[in-house]
């Protein structure tokens, strides 16, 4: 059989598309109760419903808990295993994705990049060691006072040009394709409601990475650890003698971490940490939330063990004050469920390649739906999506990092079809 060589493709709708989407709102919210977050993220996901229908994509919908479920139909008689592409629609609670204005900074030539709603909001060349790949591209920006949203709007609108791509070159052969776009990724919760069976796929990959021509096929094992200190609430008038903080004893216990070793910023590669990330309470009662983080998923019990000395020396200096220590799973290394089917890596770096960068298999210092997805059964590895600096006002993608995403997923859907026939 002759291919239609996917590299010719050109027509491409994805900067458009992320210049859309960006300016939808879709911050999740960690401290909500329902599912999703927030009510503001099924904007964007309407929107996406719409667009895959007008693209001929007919079973498109929006379900009750915020998800995307779109099918493309097989356009070959060979019997493919069905593959899904996933992104997420919302955007990190870290910083704000409300208002945002992108901005295109035409034939970057390595300039410091000052964003004009914050001048003291600069990207700089020497601080960001990707933009050395860079030179001539189109970099995509916000405008200083927000989030990009490219983790992953980036990831979004490269499944949804690749879509329509795939359903208006028929000459592209490829198996079934799903789709699924999540919400609130960003909390830990993106496939708590996820309907497996409904997806119907065998092997999924998310669109949710960094640098042009990685894919990872490794997280952080992850859990959640929430410390409820009680001490002895007194009017602090008449308290001598009698009054124990809680959130005195809170801040002892973070006082008494490691400052040289298992914390994000002394910890780099495959190496662990423990890591606030909440404290809030008064006299009477305070709360800790510390992620807990290893490659290794037997070292995080090593490390709630140290955490939990710390408690257990902090209250024993204070008569009176109790603790409780409440240990949530949050995700596994997808890595234990990827090595037992290679060929859904393999077929991502022929991909990779085939769009002709030089494939790149990293591990993550993170997670992603795809550690979770993996654990339920749906093996999904994690493409590149193009964006960098996630989370922050110095988010950036570049058009042609974006441009080659889409051109990689067009590839991973034909050579799942071309390798069926063999």
């Amino acid at each position: 059989m002759i291919y239609f060589d996917i590299n010719k493709v050109s027509d491409f709708q994805v900067v458009e598309r992320f210049m859309r989407y960006v300016q939808i709102d879709t911050e999740s919210d960690p401290h909500a109760t329902s599912f999703p977050s927030t009510e503001k993220q099924k904007n964007l996901s309407r929107l996406l419903v719409t667009e895959l229908q007008q693209m001929g994509i007919t079973d498109a919908h929006l379900d009750e808990y915020g998800y995307v479920y779109a099918t493309i139909p097989a356009n070959t008689d060979r019997e493919v295993p069905v593959i899904c592409f996933c992104s997420h629609v919302d955007t990190s609670p870290d910083c704000s994705g409300k208002d945002v204005k992108p901005l295109v900074h035409t034939n970057y030539q390595g300039q410091d990049m000052v964003l004009p709603d914050d001048p003291s909001v600069i990207i700089k060349y020497s601080e960001h060691s990707d933009l050395q790949h860079q030179f001539g591209n189109d970099i995509i920006t916000a405008s200083g006072t927000t989030l990009l949203g490219a983790d992953d709007k980036a990831g979004v609108a490269e499944i949804m040009d690749a879509a329509r791509l795939l359903m208006s070159h028929p000459e592209i052969k490829h198996g079934e394709i799903k789709i699924l776009f999540t919400p609130d990724e960003e909390i830990g919760q993106g496939v708590d409601h996820v309907d497996l069976k409904k997806l119907g796929a065998q092997f999924g990959y998310t669109i949710d990475g960094e640098r042009a021509g990685t894919i990872e096929d490794e997280t952080f094992s992850a859990d959640g650890v929430r410390i409820v200190i009680q001490g002895i609430s007194v009017h602090p008038g008449f308290a001598k003698g009698k009054m124990v903080s809680a959130l005195k004893l809170a801040a002892e216990i973070i006082a008494d971490l490691p400052k040289d070793e298992l914390s994000p910023e002394t910890t780099a590669g495959k190496e662990g940490f423990i890591h606030p990330t909440e404290i809030s309470g008064g006299a009477d009662k305070a709360e800790i939330n510390f992620i807990i983080r290893d490659h290794n998923a037997a070292k995080l019990k090593e490390y709630e063990a140290i955490l939990q000395r710390i408690v257990e020396n902090v209250v024993a200096r204070y008569p009176g004050s109790t603790y409780a220590f409440d240990v949530k799973e949050q995700y596994r290394n997808m890595k234990e469920v990827l090595d037992q089917h290679p060929e859904v890596m393999e077929i991502g770096l022929e991909a990779i390649k085939r769009v002709g960068l030089t494939p790149e298999r990293r591990s993550i210092r993170g997670g992603t739906d795809g550690s979770r997805l993996s654990f339920m059964g749906l093996p999904c590895p994690n493409v590149f999506a193009g964006g960098h600096a996630f989370h922050g006002k110095m988010e950036w993608v570049s058009k042609q990092d974006m441009e080659k995403a889409v051109l990689t997923i067009l590839h991973i859907a034909s050579v799942w079809e071309e390798r069926s026939g063999k």
